[in-house]
C-alpha cells in the first residue's frame, strides 16, 4: 500500500471515532436535558394582554338559503382529548378539524416524555363524522381499549387509548 492510501485510511477512521464520540454526546445530552418543549400559542398570549379577544364568525347563509362555511359533522360530543394518567395526567387538548399527532418528537401536538412511546407514536384524526387513531408504526405498539390499533379504528367518546405508561380519553 502507498503512503497516501494508508494516511487517507488514517484521517477515515479519525473522521469516524469524531463522529461516534460527537453522537455519544449528543445523546448523553438529550438525556441530560430531556425533550425539547416548544411553546405555542404566542399570539395568542400577546392577544390576551392588549385586551382583544378573538370573535368566531358565524355561519352565513347564500341568496338560495344554503349555509356556506365550514360545517362539522363530527360528534359533537366529543370536544376534547384528556389525559388520565402518565406524567401529564390532567393536561387537555381541544379538538378540532386537524389531526393530533401523539409522541416524544417536540413536533407533536401532544408531547409525551416516556420511554415507551415512539417519536412519533400514533396520530388521531377527524374521519366519517368521527374521530380515528392510527398507530404510526410504534415501537410497543398503541393500544384502544385493550386491542391493539394495526389499521385505523374509530375512537369514540369514553374509549381508552394506552400509549406506553400514558392513557388518553376522548371526552365532551
Amino acid at each position: 500500500m502507498s503512503e497516501i492510501s494508508i494516511t487517507l485510511l488514517r484521517f477515515g477512521f479519525l473522521i469516524l471515532l469524531w463522529a461516534l464520540v460527537l453522537a455519544a454526546i449528543g445523546v448523553l445530552r438529550a438525556d441530560l436535558y430531556g425533550t425539547r418543549v416548544t411553546t405555542r400559542g404566542k399570539g395568542r398570549q400577546a392577544r390576551k394582554s392588549e385586551g382583544r379577544t378573538d370573535k368566531v364568525a358565524a355561519p352565513s347563509r347564500s341568496a338560495t338559503g344554503i349555509r356556506t362555511g365550514s360545517i362539522s359533522t363530527r360528534d359533537e360530543a366529543a370536544a376534547h382529548l384528556a389525559v388520565t394518567t402518565g406524567t401529564l395526567k390532567g393536561t387537555t387538548i381541544p379538538l378540532g378539524s386537524a389531526p393530533i399527532l401523539v409522541g416524544r418528537s417536540p413536533t407533536c401536538t401532544l408531547v409525551i416524555d416516556d420511554d415507551y412511546c415512539s417519536a412519533k407514536h400514533c396520530r388521531i384524526f377527524p374521519e366519517d363524522g368521527g374521530w380515528k387513531v392510527e398507530d404510526l408504526g410504534s415501537t410497543n405498539g398503541t393500544f384502544l381499549d385493550n386491542q391493539r390499533v394495526d389499521d385505523p379504528m374509530p375512537f369514540k367518546r369514553g374509549d381508552k387509548l394506552r400509549l406506553g405508561a400514558t392513557t388518553v380519553e376522548l371526552r365532551g
